[in-house]
């Protein structure tokens, strides 16, 4: 029979581990206020020293548990960084070095004084031939790793920090190494912290957009606000899907949270495209019949990549947008256009026929919303569903890039989709009466008729507009038609 002494002393012990369990992880963080922080139980406390401009830089804070899913954070990387992650209080206050001191050696040569002598010039001699035929090796294998680099074999982080490389040469090691899924996060940071802003270039709902310069050259870094984490948590793990890159997607460079100990700042860094959205871009300018054709082709090869979904040990899964309009497109030096903005994107996964829908506070857009979003008929259980909805997107941004199309130099205003119908900032009502109720839709003008890629682009349209989801065409088949105008040779201009 156990005493009753012994039985409290057990209770006692049985509440300090579950008390321990429970209580929140604390840890040392320099920018914090008194230089505390605190995580969940399932978070950790970070330490980390980083060689930045050749001085050793510490930081040391703690991890979420969102930050501990992809357990980046607790790899070193060999010369560069030294990161260590540990789960009791207080347990990073400890420095870490990346070159440990070490001991000197007590001179050992005082019996030896005459063999030394002796034996100088031999060893001398011979250390130098050694010396010399060791650098010329090591001199070789650098050139060829240099000049032969295996695409299979991933990029370690002094490799891509190197301070030859510039914005294009980084992309380009992440869509043919790796995983193609975008740089480590540990580069990211370092990229992003090494950013300045120059300028505001737009502001929206989620927050501001910026102009900023990394080695000299631009990039666009898109700020959230705090209360918009979701999103911007949303849009990093989006762009950074594996094989998601492509030519007419916005380049993803990095994500970071900046954390002063009062307030936070998410970004977002991309490639910079000086002429803006295509909305802004049509706002100012008119459009050749071969720049409108470029332009729908760029922004249909975008959306069908997105829709894709590639197959294989590095495949990509299928994407649907769901905020596709013209303030989404970005217009490239070139002509083209990329697709922007992925915060409110879906992905399927075909193994488990489910849909990864973002717990978010956001819609989309009411102006751009398919017929079956606005009454609320939408399966969203199929992912077939989301597909179809931005490709009604998609003919409302084609009808607003037809319009200012110059054709033998007549061309319309610039204009927003059911600008004559709705008010400027319509409700989903005011939307459902014009869209579901009176199946309305932007107006095509007789003259297209008189020139072949018009007429097409006019009959694109409204197969993208159909109230039954299930009869509009698909990306691909938007895509190839495009495609085929662009042969035409009897186009009348």
């Amino acid at each position: 029979m156990t005493c009753p002494g012994k039985q409290s002393f057990q209770a006692a012990l049985i509440f300090l581990s579950v008390a321990q369990l429970t209580a929140g992880l604390k840890c040392v963080c320099q920018l914090c206020t008194n230089h505390t922080c605190e995580t969940s139980a399932d978070g950790a406390c970070w330490n980390s020293v980083m060689l930045i401009d050749g001085k050793e830089e510490t930081v040391k804070s703690c991890l979420s548990p969102s930050e501990m899913k992809g357990q980046v954070f607790c790899y070193s990387s060999r010369n560069v960084s030294k990161r260590n992650c540990c789960f009791t209080d207080f347990c990073n206050n400890e420095t870490l070095h990346l070159y440990p001191e070490r001991p000197l050696e007590e001179p050992g040569w005082s019996r030896l004084q005459l063999a030394v002598v002796i034996l100088v010039p031999s060893c001398l001699l011979c250390m130098g031939i050694l010396l010399g035929v060791c650098v010329v090796q090591g001199h070789h294998c650098a050139y060829s790793r240099a000049h032969k680099q295996d695409p299979e074999e991933p990029l370690d982080d002094q490799m891509l920090m190197s301070p030859d490389k510039c914005l294009k040469d980084l992309i380009y090691d992440m869509s043919t190494s790796g995983s193609g899924s975008g740089l480590p996060l540990l580069v990211q940071r370092t990229i992003a912290r090494t950013i300045v802003l120059q300028e505001t270039i737009g502001k929206g709902r989620f927050g501001e957009v910026w102009r900023g310069k990394w080695r000299g050259e631009d990039v666009a870094v898109k700020i959230f606000s705090s209360r918009d984490e979701r999103s911007w948590f949303r849009e990093a793990e989006i762009y950074q899907t594996i094989m998601l890159r492509h030519e007419n997607i916005l380049g993803f460079i990095a994500a970071d949270n900046k954390d002063n100990g009062s307030w936070t700042q998410l970004w977002l860094v991309s490639e910079y495209h000086e002429h803006g959205s295509l909305y802004d871009y049509l706002n100012r300018y008119t459009v050749s019949m071969e720049g409108m054709i470029v332009l729908a082709l760029s922004i249909s090869s975008g959306l069908a990549h997105l829709h894709m979904e590639i197959i294989g040990t590095q495949g990509k899964p299928a994407i649907a947008h769901r905020d596709l309009k013209s303030k989404n497109v970005l217009v490239k030096k070139n002509g083209t256009a990329v697709i922007a903005d992925l915060g409110l994107a879906v992905k399927h996964n075909s193994s488990t026929n489910t849909i990864d829908i973002p717990a978010n506070h956001r819609v989309g857009t009411k102006r751009y919303m398919a017929p079956e979003i606005l009454d609320e008929t939408i399966n969203m259980n199929s992912f077939e569903s989301f597909k179809r909805a931005d490709i009604y997107s998609l003919g409302l941004v084609f009808w607003e890039l037809a319009r200012r199309c110059s054709v033998r130099g007549l061309h319309e205003d610039f204009q927003l989709p059911y600008y004559d119908l709705v008010p400027s900032d319509p409700s989903i009502e005011d939307m459902r009466k014009v869209v579901c109720d009176q199946k309305l839709r932007p107006s095509i003008p007789n003259q297209w008729q008189s020139c072949e890629a018009m007429r097409v682009m006019g009959k694109l349209m409204r197969e993208c507009w159909y109230a039954n989801s299930a009869a509009r065409l698909t990306a691909l088949r938007v895509k190839k038609t495009v495609s085929q105008l662009s042969v035409i040779k009897d186009v009348k201009e």
